[in-house]
């Protein structure tokens, strides 16, 4: 009984797997059709590959996109990181006042919808002259992405025992060695799922590029964007686009993933 219990079990998580899979599939099978292929009703799964959406969407220019996401998703995580990181020590070690009025603080500038705040942003951008610049997004995401980063950093610096500390400031640590050459190393796989979320928002973030960049500073979600025509859509073109702009996240996924595994359960069993 029990190993039919399990077998079902087994088979059920594959199906819930291949559910969310499916359309990722469906993404990249469109992209080796034609543009009538792509449009059939009912769809068809029998049709000859080709790669010519693929060579359309290279050669109108998406390597300068990609590289301006690449550029943007890397930079605005490392600032956020940098920010992030040792806020969320601070407010995991050490005692303060209010603590869970800065924490809730801190959460709730992602509570107000992008649209309400897009003008604002809009005009200071554009008196300090950065509007269509990698700078703004940068600075954008970095600021978008340091709430995430101090909450979840700070659920992982709570499960390491304060009494690591205080062994390492005895044997005569400073408060930076023992965040540096103690701590840090404890939680790397918490650093390593949390810098790979936040870079995961900055790439796939749409309504901040596209509003704020125009030709110079646009990413690659602005890009596909362009396969939205007045004349229709073209599908095939823009599952091509999409398959690129998905590779380098299931590449750094594949790399990172028992570091992303590790950090995703820290703290989930305790003794």
């Amino acid at each position: 009984m029990k190993k039919i219990i399990s077998g079902g079990v087994t088979c059920f998580t594959y199906v819930i797997a291949l559910l969310f899979f499916f359309p990722i599939l469906w993404i990249f099978i469109t992209g080796f059709k034609t543009e009538s292929e792509a449009i059939k009703i009912p769809p068809t799964f029998k049709f000859s590959p080709t790669l010519e959406n693929f060579q359309v969407v290279w050669n109108s220019g998406m390597g300068e996109f990609f590289m301006n996401s690449i550029i943007v998703a890397i930079c605005s995580t490392l600032i956020a990181l940098l920010l992030g990181v040792p806020a969320a020590y601070a407010l995991s070690m050490y005692k303060m006042k209010r603590k869970d009025d800065i924490l809730f603080w801190v959460i709730s500038t992602r509570f107000l919808p992008v649209a309400g705040i897009i003008i604002p942003l809009y005009l200071v951008f554009k008196s300090v002259h950065l509007l269509d610049s990698l700078i703004a997004l940068i600075l954008l995401y970095a600021a978008m992405n340091v709430s995430l980063i101090i909450w979840m950093m700070r659920s992982f610096f709570n499960d390491v025992s304060y009494e690591i500390i205080e062994a390492a400031e005895i044997d005569g640590a400073s408060g930076l060695q023992s965040f540096f050459k103690v701590v840090l190393p404890l939680v790397k796989p918490g650093v390593v799922s949390t810098a790979l979320l936040s870079m995961v928002f900055a790439w796939n973030e749409f309504f901040f590029a596209v509003s704020l960049s125009y030709t110079k500073a646009a990413t690659l979600p602005v890009y596909m964007s362009s396969y939205m025509t007045q004349e229709g859509l073209f599908w095939a073109k823009m599952s091509a686009a999409a398959t690129i702009a998905i590779i380098p996240v299931i590449i750094l996924g594949w790399f990172t993933q028992k570091q992303l595994v590790r950090g995703l359960t820290m703290g989930a069993v305790k003794g």
